[in-house]
């Protein structure tokens, strides 16, 4: 490897969604094989690209470099002779003794890169297109599953034209976020299939009742219960969002806010519920609207009755009754801002 073809490996690392810490030399005391200057990308599975010096120190390297990708958080480290290894912390670097031979001391800077996490959106609707479109701007790589979708669908997106939970396990494994923007087409579907990917976090893009009572089938056809009720529905932050560009940037809100808020797996404590993220009361839209807009009076569906109505976005609807969905069409007017 030049001096300079890390520069390549690390942004095929990046395409690839791997993530790897970048090792740069900045001090030497000789005897020793690395200069200062020279660089590695390193691997948590230990797979090293570049030169940063010999065998002795990569023991230390490796240790630090999956420390780093654990939390994202940069270290300095100082690998130095040593009758017996040993390990330090003063501070501002961190001190491994080694016990090898050679000799000579090295200062390494070891700079985490995380992959961006992976949102799957699955839906083939006007609300899945506009998330598919903004999430890329945000850091965040996309996969997008519906019927009928192309595979060539957006230039950087990955397709796929379906959603069985099957193919989609197989074709991306875990993901780190998953939005159903199914809207009446394929609910329950797309909802069994967010639950196969085991994301960190899934949001449902529908009405609270509507949501209550897929979560009742769900559980019913035997989904894990406490997975279920992770499930966030009605997704979003209230911004009074009305088309679905604005419903996207609703949508995506939470989803930034419990990335950075650190939202552990659904997983990861059985039944927890990862809450949706709301306001405080005082800045929630006036009563009897969804996200700012008038919503019309709706004839009753067929749907079983809920405690109370709530719209998709989290605000109590005019009525307690709502309306059999509608087909998709690529605007909201008219109804409210997830087309309910």
């Amino acid at each position: 490897m030049s001096s300079f073809d890390w520069i390549t490996q690390a942004a095929r690392l990046r395409e690839q969604g791997r993530a790897f810490a970048l090792v740069s030399v900045l001090r030497v005391q000789a005897p020793a094989s690395a200069r200062p200057g020279d660089k590695a990308l390193v691997l948590a599975d230990g797979t090293i690209h570049g030169w940063i010096g010999g065998g002795c120190a990569q023991p230390a390297v490796l240790r630090t470099v999956r420390q780093a990708l654990q939390d994202g958080r940069a270290r300095s480290v100082r690998i130095t002779p040593s009758a017996q290894g040993s390990e330090r912390d003063l501070g501002d670097v961190l001190e491994f003794g080694m016990a090898c031979h050679s000799g000579g001391t090295l200062e390494l800077f070891v700079d985490p890169v995380l992959a961006d996490p992976l949102l799957v959106v699955i839906g083939n609707t006007p609300v899945a297109r506009s998330l598919v479109s903004l999430a890329p701007q945000l850091g965040l790589r996309v996969a997008w599953a519906g019927v009928g979708l192309q595979a060539s669908e957006l230039d950087g997106v990955q397709c796929l034209a379906g959603d069985d939970p099957e193919l989609l396990r197989r074709e991306l494994g875990d993901c780190a976020y998953v939005v159903v923007a199914t809207q009446g087409q394929r609910d329950l579907q797309g909802l069994r299939a967010a639950l196969g990917l085991r994301a960190g976090g899934v949001w449902f893009v529908a009405s609270a009742r509507k949501a209550a009572v897929l979560r009742e089938s769900l559980i019913a056809s035997g989904a894990e219960a406490s997975a279920v009720r992770a499930i966030v529905s009605p997704a979003g932050t209230p911004i009074r969002a009305h088309t679905p560009p604005e419903i996207a940037l609703s949508v995506l809100a939470a989803v930034v806010a419990a990335r950075r808020a650190g939202v552990p797996l659904v997983a990861a404590a059985p039944g927890a519920s990862v809450e949706a993220i709301e306001p405080p009361a005082s800045t929630a839209p006036a009563e009897g609207v969804c996200c700012g807009h008038g919503a019309p009076a709706l004839e009753p569906a067929a749907e079983p009755a809920a405690p109370e109505a709530v719209s998709c976005c989290g605000h109590r609807a005019a009525r307690a009754t709502e309306a059999a969905e509608p087909p998709v069409t690529a605007s909201a007017g008219g109804h409210s801002c997830c087309g309910h």
